[in-house]
């Protein structure tokens, strides 16, 4: 069966009346180039198919929290046991300073042009479209590794609380009841990833306060750990080569910040959303991954049995092994019960960023045509259910185990994600010239990359460095299997640019050529604008915030 390139759905001009998303005023001398007023004011997308339905609150809340699962509460774990305690926060550290480069970039960017594609059509754009085929694939192949990753740990979750069920029983449990719940819209994503987020983030704090009170002697039966765990094992587990194998896992544990992007084309008001939302990252940064970083370098030793890449076939999370070291044994269920929370938000949140990837490219002819559906509600019903296909990558823990099942798929996605932001890195570059070039001064932009150009070329080249040093730990002594593991999507990048570029003759596209109209809207709520003045004092504060 073969669809339409887009998929066109006659909706009323303007939204709901009972939207209750009240924007900002805001300056729009940027205007509109994709098209006519009235296509910016439609509640359906008319060039992807897709709903507007995110509100400013869910973005931000993604941006927040969002994405945050078993990467974070399980995977650490393996960072840990890889590299140390100070391997961990240099790790976070490092991947953090170019994350926020990143998403710098990909603000100034996508507040500009909130368009289907996000990135990968952008690559087309200011580049050349072989190379935005590379970068949506492998963008394709994080999500579905990390999709794979999290139905592993969900699945291994229920089997440690009842084995009656077998571990692929769980599994399709899962598959059918997150395939009905993303098939039911956007706004129910939007809804649930909200509350979902709030929630990690009040149990990341609480963790965070027991970890203070346990290290500081608080905690009745436990002696004061202090800095024990630095000590004794120590601060690092293996030198630079823990170092090394400590940036894979940071690197899909942050995976995910850059989804604001994605998920742009189905905000009400992006020109309000995205730039709160990559304002945010910057406390996401410090609060959750660095704060995570310290409290379970502090409360979990690097050598505790069932860590990832330890010998146990099952895994646990360095909270787990803080509560249950305090004397708190029954502690392992309620840690369980907060990740098999986060994650719902996870899978609920990775098949949305790799179904929307698919799609755009789809409709763009960069994937099977058929992929680049919607109905009528806005919903992009294939692209969800091969997604959501791609999770059954994570059944190979039957045979290897939950922890080296982790293992083997973390490092099969990182340096992936390294490529991606990379790829940022270099089409914001790309868009500069192409500005430039054209005329234009970087005060007409709604938003401003912070420090530019060398935040762009700082982004360009650590990432470039990171995705060639991430595997070194497996030259000395020379692993094939792990080597292989670490670098087969390395040469998969310009494998898919050439091959490409090749068969359908594309070129890189100069400065002058660059089209820098389409894909520019205003606000879906923007014909009902209100001046902030005009707010309650509570509601002017929260704005502010």
């Amino acid at each position: 069966m073969v669809f339409p390139k887009f998929r066109r759905t006659d909706r009323p001009d303007h939204p709901d009346p009972d939207t209750k998303d009240v924007a900002l005023i805001r300056d729009n001398e940027h205007g509109s180039g994709s098209g006519s007023e009235d296509s910016d004011f439609k509640a359906i997308d008319p060039h992807s198919g897709v709903k507007r339905g995110l509100k400013t609150r869910h973005l931000s809340m993604m941006a927040l929290a969002g994405i945050i699962g078993p990467g974070l509460l399980v995977g650490s774990g393996g960072a840990l046991q890889a590299g140390g305690p100070a391997a961990l926060i240099i790790g976070f550290g490092v991947i953090g300073i170019l994350a926020f480069s990143i998403m710098q970039s990909l603000g100034e960017l996508t507040t500009l042009y909130p368009s289907g594609g996000a990135f990968t059509d952008l690559s087309d754009r200011f580049f050349d479209k072989a190379f935005g085929v590379a970068v949506g694939w492998n963008y394709f192949i994080i999500w579905f590794a990390v999709l794979a990753n999290e139905y592993n740990v969900i699945s291994s979750v229920m089997v440690f609380w009842s084995d009656k069920v077998p571990l692929y029983g769980y599994f399709l449990i899962f598959w059918f009841a997150f395939l009905g719940f993303q098939l039911l819209g956007v706004e129910t994503f939007g809804e649930a990833e909200f509350w979902l987020a709030l929630i990690k983030l009040v149990g990341l704090t609480a963790f965070f306060l027991f970890s203070l009170v346990y290290v500081g002697g608080g905690v009745k039966g436990a002696d004061a750990l202090g800095s024990l765990y630095w000590r004794d094992p120590g601060a690092f587990a293996d030198g630079f080569r823990g170092v090394a194998k400590v940036f894979v896992f940071c690197s899909t544990f942050y995976a995910g910040v850059e989804s604001v992007a994605v998920a742009a084309t189905e905000t009400k008001n992006p020109g309000v959303a995205v730039p709160l939302a990559i304002r945010q990252v910057f406390f996401r940064i410090i609060f959750v991954y660095m704060g995570s970083a310290i409290f379970f370098g502090l409360t979990c030793p690097y050598d505790a049995p069932g860590l990832i890449g330890g010998s146990s076939r099952a895994l646990r999370s360095p909270m787990t092994v803080a509560l249950q070291n305090a004397g708190w044994e029954g502690g392992v269920h309620l840690i369980n019960a907060f990740i098999l929370i986060t994650c719902l938000s996870a899978i609920n949140s990775s098949i949305y960023i790799a179904s929307r990837t698919i799609l755009f490219m789809a409709q763009d002819g960069k994937a099977p045509r058929f992929l680049g559906y919607t109905n009528k509600r806005g919903v992009p019903v294939y692209a969800i259910v091969f997604t959501n296909a791609c999770g059954a990558l994570s059944m190979m823990n039957i045979s290897t185990g939950a922890s080296k099942a982790y293992g083997y798929i973390v490092n099969l996605s990182g340096v992936s994600t390294f490529l991606v932001w990379g790829a940022i890195s270099f089409i914001h570059i790309r868009f500069r010239n192409a500005w430039k070039a054209q005329g234009h001064s970087p005060s007409e932009l709604p938003f401003q990359s912070l420090w530019y150009p060398y935040n762009a070329y700082f982004g360009l080249g650590a990432n470039i460095f990171l995705a060639l040093v991430q595997g070194w730990s497996t030259f000395s002594p020379f692993v094939a299997g792990d080597f292989v593991d670490a670098y087969i999507l390395l040469p998969l990048f310009p494998v898919i640019y050439f091959v490409y570029k090749l068969i359908n003759k594309t070129r890189i596209v100069g400065p002058l050529e660059v089209d820098l109209q389409t894909g520019r809207r205003k606000d879906l709520d923007e014909a009902r604008v209100v001046h902030k003045g005009d707010l309650p004092l509570w509601k002017r504060l929260f704005k502010s915030f």
